[in-house]
């Protein structure tokens, strides 16, 4: 065993009975009541951990981050490692680093406003943020800024990124403010997760913080992952996708290919983000994580096996090692994460992230002050050296699950740009246009060049968009009446990600129109693509033999 902790004498038997063998028990075994009690210093050691981990798991995955969009990273290809890694990083790419930063962003509020600061503030303190973000993240940004509050701002009708990894990405700093308290990570994943995301990117989230929190009270991987699962509803999606995994461990035990290539056949499909839609590009939430919980079922808690293993599972190929890496970070702690991986990490702690004034130094401290507020808050002690945390028997969340009866059955190549209006028609319950604005004014070439190259979830091209104040405002016409009318922002911080859409629409011949009121000749939008949707799931019409 690898705790380093002393248990109340309910607890101790589960734990010496139990959390050595590859055969998990129930939460009334070990959760439903009693209490663990650890150094004060043990607890720090694996906060730090957590976030160090996290870190590394960033950045050992940025060489290959959506690189392999539907197929795994094989062995042949060797992974980049060396002792001044993190550093190149740190300075090539530091929105490399977002997963980091913006989990940071949501400490910060915290160690604002208290632990219970409610969702409308923590919600204002993110909008406001100066950094670069993507899918999920800048449409709820947008909604925010644009007064839809959440759990409005990250539902998936007013969202398309409501099924996206964001929150998954997120959420590791609620487990490590809530070590060994499934149900209160729960709450304050309630909070935050609406915020950005809904339904399977919500329970990504739900589910991350949940192995966090419980890596504070086990040294085995296939008791947290199992044990984390429960904090989903069953029935759900995310649910039957990662019991799915489970599944496949059990009867692939020493085979993680085969099980990947099970989860891609049955769960490989994005229905929402419209970057991934009949494409290969995949960020939802549901298969990232069973990459993560890949990982951590045939990472035998070895640090290295595990991250290695999330990375070469593919598409998001840094944020899943990141998970793994933090909650294998917590469960080991700080000074058992092999000099390997942390020595490189080491040279960055005390700097601050990019548009931030917070390092990972500070996150240790901030968590760790959190931690305790939470562990006496909840009824723990955290008196002296030592502090003794209330254990918790996971409960699951509220049932939701996004695009229901909304299935894509077109993605139309549309590659044309408008001045003043456009129109578009289609057959079914729902449309996405996917597309974005651009300056036309005189520019060198390169810029051209870059935005020739765009593509969605980009990083920001430079500070003609970063600081460019022009907003266009369209009105949505859907079958001859206004729909909506909104405002399309050149900032990067602030800017829609998609121009217009629509779900749930009766089913049918639709037209929309977009028109451009305040058009500026600087600018044109361009639609790449019409993304439909309906209430009936696509059937193929190739004759079959018979």
């Amino acid at each position: 065993m690898n705790l380093v902790v002393r248990v109340s004498c309910l607890f101790v038997l589960a734990v010496v009975v139990f959390g050595c063998t590859s055969e998990t028990t129930t939460s009334d075994d070990v959760l439903a009541k009693g209490s663990v009690t650890m150094s004060k210093a043990e607890l720090q050691n694996k906060i730090s951990g957590g976030w160090a981990g996290q870190t590394i798991g960033v950045v050992y995955g940025a060489p290959v981050e959506f690189k392999y969009q539907g197929s795994l990273i094989d062995e042949t290809h060797i992974i980049p490692w060396d002792e001044h890694y993190v550093k190149y990083w740190w300075d090539k790419k530091p929105g490399l680093f977002d997963d980091i930063y913006t989990d940071l962003n949501f400490v910060h509020a915290f160690e604002l406003y208290g632990l219970d600061a409610p969702a409308d503030s923590i919600a204002k303190h993110w909008s406001n943020t100066a950094y670069h973000l993507a899918h999920a993240n800048q449409a709820s940004r947008y909604n925010i800024l644009n007064g839809i509050m959440p759990p409005a701002s990250g539902h998936w009708k007013n969202n398309p990124h409501a099924d996206d990894i964001d929150f998954q990405i997120e959420a590791d700093f609620i487990g490590l403010m809530a070590p060994g308290m499934v149900n209160q990570a729960a709450d304050i994943a309630d909070r935050v997760g609406h915020i950005m995301n809904s339904g399977d990117g919500y329970y990504g989230g739900v589910f991350v913080s949940a192995m966090y929190s419980l890596a504070f009270v086990s040294d085995d991987p296939i008791y947290i992952v199992e044990e984390a699962i429960k904090t989903i509803p069953q029935g759900t999606q995310f649910y039957d996708c990662i019991a799915d995994v489970i599944k496949w461990h059990k009867q692939y035990p020493t085979d993680w290919k085969q099980t990947w290539f099970e989860v891609q056949k049955k769960w490989n499909k994005d229905v929402g983000c419209p970057k991934g839609v009949f494409l290969g590009f995949n960020i939802d939430a549901r298969i990232n994580s069973a990459y993560v919980a890949i990982g951590m079922l045939y990472g035998n808690g070895d640090f290295t096996k595990s991250v290695d293993i999330a990375a070469r599972c593919g598409q998001d190929a840094d944020c899943n090692p990141a998970t793994v890496g933090g909650v294998l970070g917590v469960m080991l702690g700080y000074d058992k994460i092999p000099d390997f991986w942390l020595k490189p990490l080491q040279e960055i702690e005390n700097d601050n992230f990019e548009n931030t004034e917070v390092s990972l130094a500070k996150a240790y401290q901030w968590s760790f002050k959190h931690a305790l507020e939470l562990i006496t808050k909840t009824g723990g002690s955290a008196e002296g050296e030592e502090v003794t945390i209330p254990l918790e028997k996971p409960k699951a969340v509220a049932v939701e699950q996004n695009f229901a009866n909304t299935f894509p059955i077109e993605r139309n190549k549309i590659d044309e740009s408008f001045t003043d209006e456009i129109t578009f028609e289609f057959t079914g319950n729902g449309y996405l246009l996917y597309g974005n604005m651009v300056k036309r004014s005189k520019i060198d070439g390169d810029y051209i060049d870059r935005i020739s190259k765009r593509t969605y979830g980009s990083e920001p091209l430079g500070l003609a968009e970063l600081n460019d104040t022009y907003v266009a405002i369209m009105e949505v016409y859907v079958d001859g009446a206004l729909d909506e009318t909104i405002k399309l922002p050149m900032k990067n911080s602030s800017r829609r990600l998609e121009p217009a859409w629509k779900y749930q629409m009766t089913e049918g011949r639709h037209t929309v129109t977009l028109k451009w009121i305040n058009h500026n000749p600087g600018y044109e939008y361009r639609i790449n693509d019409l993304i439909v949707y309906s209430e009936k799931q696509p059937v193929s019409n190739l004759p079959h033999n018979h």
